[in-house]
């Protein structure tokens, strides 16, 4: 049964959609995960600023739960799904590099890179990933052409 829906799933979403899917999953999950038992907010006292993790926990749920759901759209409607994915990591990264500015978490760049280059350069790359990707087919050259 399990493998009769993963072949389904394969079958309709493609790649772009199945990264859309484990994507958006992922980025509920992380979302979550902070409404379930808030970590510390080292480095991230630019976004605490401004309301608490727990609130913050919302972009990354919703964020998710749009990738997951465009991961369901044909390719070329599925542009949204990649915007939303981005949002979170960058939001993410912003906060981290600016408490590595300012001095209050001497971490902060290291991990402002991780996002951007786990995070966004994924996203981006898969972004641009076309559907199917098939090498030019070799053509013949004709009787008394040169090739």
């Amino acid at each position: 049964m399990l493998c009769r829906a993963a072949n389904w799933l394969h079958r309709h979403l493609g790649r772009r959609g199945e990264f859309l899917l484990i994507a958006g999953i992922g980025k509920t999950c992380w979302g979550v995960s902070f409404l379930v038992d808030p970590p510390g907010a080292a480095g991230l006292q630019f976004l605490t600023q401004f309301c608490s993790l727990r609130h913050w926990a919302w972009l990354w749920i919703v964020a998710g739960l749009v990738t997951a759901g465009s991961g369901l759209l044909r390719v070329g409607s599925d542009k949204i799904g990649f915007m939303a994915a981005l949002l979170p990591p960058s939001v993410w990264a912003t906060a981290y590099l600016a408490a590595a500015i300012s001095g209050q978490y001497s971490r902060g760049t290291f991990v402002a890179v991780w996002y951007l280059t786990s995070h966004i350069g994924v996203i981006c790359w898969a972004s641009t990933v076309p559907e199917h990707s098939v090498p030019p087919a070799s053509r013949q050259p004709r009787k008394g052409e040169v090739p």
